[in-house]
């Protein structure tokens, strides 16, 4: 268990006095990150950003994973949590929402969520509050779980692909523009004989996917 950082104390028992503390620590690999990716997260580089040497963060964390984990759950803490509506498809859209925010702003997040998703207070209260979303709900405990994390790999899906290489989508929709004129793959065809198709807001096709899949998901 000491393996998580959050059970384990602030900093080293012993060695020099604090000078920093971990909220310091992830915001300085926080900065680092949003300015050169998660290649750039390194001891080296966020003892820098802090004015320090990099042998002084192992009186607060172990090493990378420390890092990338109090990061991961620090953003969770950016999330906007408005009070339940008593409409739970609704309420959880929102809170789709307001994650999809933090990774848009963090483009590096949405991979860290679905390659390693970590449990530290910030994420725990946006579990709480998709918890008590769900109060009413007649599911069991596992089964709430699982659409907390459904919710999340969503989410970062959604994000992963807005945040691609902004001509790849474009790359997509030429391929099957060809495939479609081929006259081949009919179900292909038929997408693009609705001009309206490609005038939808990404939002709008996020909210309504998250929308119907969350409704088929609660029953």
């Amino acid at each position: 268990m000491t393996d998580v950082i959050w059970l384990r104390p602030e900093r080293a028992a012993t060695g020099r006095p604090a000078v920093h503390d971990r909220a310091e620590i992830t915001a300085a690999a926080i900065d680092v990150a949003d300015r050169g990716g998660l290649d750039a997260v390194s001891m080296r580089n966020v003892a820098a950003e802090l004015g320090t040497g990099a042998a002084s963060l192992y009186r607060y964390v172990t090493g990378r994973d420390d890092l990338l984990d109090l990061m991961i759950d620090s953003t969770a803490s950016e999330c906007r949590l408005e009070p339940p509506t008593g409409e739970p498809v609704a309420d959880l859209v929102a809170v789709a929402e307001g994650l999809h925010a933090v990774m848009m702003r963090h483009p590096w997040l949405p991979e860290l969520v679905v390659t390693r998703p970590a449990l530290g207070p910030g994420v725990v209260g946006v579990l709480d509050h998709v918890l008590d979303i769900l109060a009413d709900h007649p599911g069991d405990g596992a089964s709430k779980l699982e659409v907390f994390a459904l919710l999340n790999a969503l989410v970062a899906t959604f994000a992963r692909n807005e945040l691609a290489a902004p001509n790849q989508a474009e790359r997509a929709v030429a391929y099957l523009s060809h495939v479609a004129a081929g006259g081949e793959r009919p179900r292909i065809t038929a997408l693009f004989e609705n001009p309206s198709t490609g005038d939808i807001l990404p939002r709008d096709r996020r909210v309504a996917a998250l929308t119907a899949l969350l409704s088929g998901l609660l029953g």
